[in-house]
Order: C-alpha cells, then structure tokens, then sequence
C-alpha cells in the first residue's frame, strides 16, 4: 500500500538534514520496494516569512493526509522579536495539536563507536538505552488561563496553567507500559507529586494503569532526582514516562549522554499509529549553510517512522545497522568528531549511510 510523507524541513539546518533522509527514503523506494510518495511543506519560521503564519493551511492539509510526517527543525534568533502567537514554535505545537499527536518517544541509545564522544566516564554510559515517554499534547504547553496581564499596581504578571486530565494521562501511561513490555519491563515515572497536585493525579493514574501490566516493574521519582540520577547512575533507567514539560527538559538532558544531540531521533504518535519524527535537536542557525550538521538524527527518525507508522520493522533495523557500519568506518560530523576520525560534510554522511543500507547484508 502506497505511504505518503510530508517532508517540512522547517528553518536553519532543517534543509540540509532532511535532505539526507529524503536520500534515504528514495534508497528504501528503489532497493527494498516501499512504495511511497513524499511532498514538501513550509513550517516555522520559513512558513512566516512566505505566507504571515508558522502553519499554513496547506501545510497542516498536507500533514492530515500523509501517513507520517518528517520534520526538520523550526525556529531561530531572526524570529524572537515577532509576537509569541506566530512565532515558529507555534507552527510546531499547532501540528501536534491539530493531529493528536500525544505520545512523544525519545529514545536515548548510545553507539559503543561513541562512547568517548560523551562527557560522562564510559564505565557509566556504555551501554546506555533508555526509552523516554513524553507526554506532547498537554501540560503547561497548552494550559488555559495563559499571558501576561497587568496588575492593579501597573507591575506585569506572566501565567500559565499546568493541567492533565485522568485520560491524557492514563493514555501516555499505557504507551509506556506497552513499550516496557517490549524492553527491560521496567517503567519510572517522573513527577513532583510532593509539590503540584496536577503530577499527584498523574502518579494516582499511573498507578492504576500498572495494574494492567502486572509484568512490569513500576518506580515513582521526583524530576529533580531523575535530572540528578540521569548524570549519576543512567543506566539504571529503562523506560520513563512523564509530563510534556519535565519530558521536553530531561530528553536533553539525556541526549548529551549520548554524546551529542545529533544522534537521537523522536517519533510523536496519535492513537492509530500515525505520526511525525523528527530529530530532537534544534534549527541550529549558528552553523546552517554551512553542511557541517549531523544528519545522523534525522536519519534515525526515518527508521522510526518504518518501524512505528508504516509497520517495516526489518527496514527499519537495517537502516539502523547501517548508521552502525558507518560509524564503524570512523566517518564523523564535527560534533561527534574525534582525533583519529575522519570528518565529513552533511551530505557526505547522508551518502555513506545509503551506501552501507544498500550494501548491507541482510
């Protein structure tokens, strides 16, 4: 059955890296038989400049009638000034609103070829693989009341409101819970129950849903121990849940683990499957135009996509593989890059993950 993907590259280096997966993805056309259609749309700040919004109606068609979407990253210093309504942060949780997309997983792998790459002693990352479950569409990120109001002494006053309901959260648990049942069958769930009551509602439901997965092993630990423990002991962490704004803050955290940020990918699902994967990365305008990005995260959000919407799970660890063999060649970006290595351009590395998905053996 025929796939279509949405291609929104989005501003600074979300040209160049999508350009890498779009490689990939015409790779697994022509050797492997996928049998999809891909077109392209403006997001963010790219999309404000040419039509006066971050999300264009176009856009948000062309993404409702795709089977999956591939994003490249949105944002930039050039847009700060413009008001915080069309921003391009906006474009991008106005599409994961718009489509549902509530579960968002950030998996934070370490490739044994980098382990030297991160800041923590080997002897505490190698090895590391920790599935982070956060919850996207909710939160304090779309709380109503919300702005900025003027007090009756004149003096400003910001507000947000952080609120979950029962459902929201009993549905990012059970995605977690079905994960852990296909990893370490171990879950942990992050809160601040001991301060907010909305996150004391959150471990109640949590609770609840452990019930139904008698198999997995469920922990409760505070954000600020887990941000603690993540630098101290990651390894002991399978697969964690938590809320859209502790997910956003701890999914870094745990990405420089990794090494750099431009190794880990992310998949953001609705309830059928459907989803968008982008890297979890920034625009990165300091170096855009330069071919200097690592391509390598985008490129594993592809193989995601594979194995989470389109159901190709041997594609998907293929295209895996082949991240491994070039890595294995000692071919590096700048920000992975080693003495000893050879560094290449973004495009460059793109072309050497076709080559070794093509030649890979089964």
């Amino acid at each position: 059955m025929r796939k279509k993907v949405a291609i929104l590259a989005g501003d600074g280096i979300g040209s160049e890296i999508t350009a890498e997966a779009v490689k990939v993805l015409a790779a697994l056309q022509e050797h492997w038989g996928l049998d999809l259609v891909m077109e392209s749309g403006l997001i963010g700040g790219a999309a404000y400049d040419a039509t006066g919004t971050p999300l264009p109606d176009d856009t948000l068609a062309l993404a409702q009638d795709s089977d999956a979407i591939l994003l490249g990253a949105v944002g930039g210093p050039k847009w700060e000034t413009l008001d915080i309504s069309v921003r391009p942060e906006k474009g991008l949780l106005g599409i994961r609103s718009a489509l549902k997309l509530f579960a968002n997983l950030r998996p934070a792998i370490l490739y044994p070829q980098l382990v030297g790459a991160s800041t923590l002693k080997p002897e505490v990352v190698s090895g590391l693989d920790i599935m982070i479950v956060r919850e996207l569409t909710g939160g304090i990120y779309f709380g109503q009341p919300r702005g900025v109001r003027c007090l009756e002494n004149g003096e400003r006053e910001g507000f947000n409101t952080l609120v979950y309901k029962e459902s929201e959260i009993r549905r990012i648990a059970q995605v977690a819970f079905t994960i852990a049942m296909k990893r370490g069958r171990r879950v942990c769930s992050v809160d601040k129950a001991n301060v907010l009551e909305v996150t004391e509602l959150w471990r109640e439901v949590v609770n609840e849903v452990a019930k139904e997965f008698p198999e997995v092993e469920l922990s409760h630990m505070y954000v600020d121990n887990a941000a603690m423990q993540l630098v101290r002991a990651p390894k002991q962490f399978d697969v964690v849940v938590t809320t859209n704004m502790f997910g956003d803050i701890l999914s870094d955290c745990a990405a420089m683990l990794t090494g750099s940020i431009g190794m880990l990918p992310s998949a953001s699902l609705d309830q059928s499957g459907k989803g968008m994967y982008e890297p979890i990365h920034g625009s990165a305008p300091d170096i855009a135009g330069q071919g200097i990005a690592n391509p390598l995260a985008t490129i594993l959000s592809v193989a995601m996509m594979l194995r989470y919407s389109f159901n190709e799970p041997a594609p998907a660890t293929r295209l895996e593989k082949a991240v491994g063999t070039v890595l294995d060649q000692g071919l590096r970006t700048p920000d992975i890059y080693s003495p000893g290595m050879s560094q290449v351009s973004t495009g460059a590395m793109g072309d050497a993950v076709v080559e070794a998905l093509i030649n890979t053996p089964d």
